[in-house]
């Protein structure tokens, strides 16, 4: 994946899924970024991620900001590091969809019982992108452990980033809102 200050690839849907935990799906662009189309009667979703969603993901260096938690109250959505530092998503709106954000040191140790249930490969990067999932969904990590690990279940609707943030991994996450009840 190229380092933050080179250009991100532009976003294009349709690529197919490599060998791996996401291999069916059908995978944006290129690295660590990701869509899932949702399965046949997963519900009421929208189908597919309008434009500025993917130009979003593309860009989301420029919306990344990380600053101790006082410096960024005006953020949309923030991810808690251990270290004491915070980081934030400054995107526009996006109507009809909820982010997330979750960052993690990328040099940070992986837990013993962590590692035994999950592996070590990527682990952070899929560790950060099950978080986002969780926020998205507001379902309990360990509930999302016991049924979809650290992976990508097929009939979610979000499209994913992640990428290297200096010494941090982040993952940043769009989910459609669900279509209001009909009544």
């Amino acid at each position: 994946m190229p380092p933050p200050s080179e250009p991100a690839e532009a976003v294009r849907p349709g690529r197919p899924a490599g060998p791996g935990p996401d291999a069916g799906r059908r995978p944006v662009g290129v690295g660590l970024v990701g869509v899932a189309e949702p399965a046949v009667g997963s519900g009421p979703v929208r189908a597919a991620p309008p434009r500025p969603v993917p130009a979003l993901l593309a860009a989301a260096e420029r919306h990344l900001r990380v600053d101790g938690a006082g410096g960024l109250a005006a953020a949309m959505t923030r991810s808690h590091l251990d270290d004491g530092r915070c980081v934030g998503w400054y995107g526009p709106p996006t109507p009809g969809w909820r982010v997330a954000v979750d960052a993690e040191r990328a040099g940070a140790p992986v837990p013993a019982a962590l590692a035994r249930r999950f592996g070590r490969a990527d682990f952070w990067a899929r560790w950060t992108r099950a978080e986002c999932f969780c926020k998205l969904a507001d379902v309990p990590v360990a509930a999302w452990w016991r049924r979809h690990g650290l992976g990508v279940p097929p009939e979610t609707p979000a499209v994913w980033r992640t990428l290297r943030l200096a010494d941090l991994v982040v993952t940043v996450a769009f989910a459609p809102l669900p279509h209001p009840p009909r009544g």
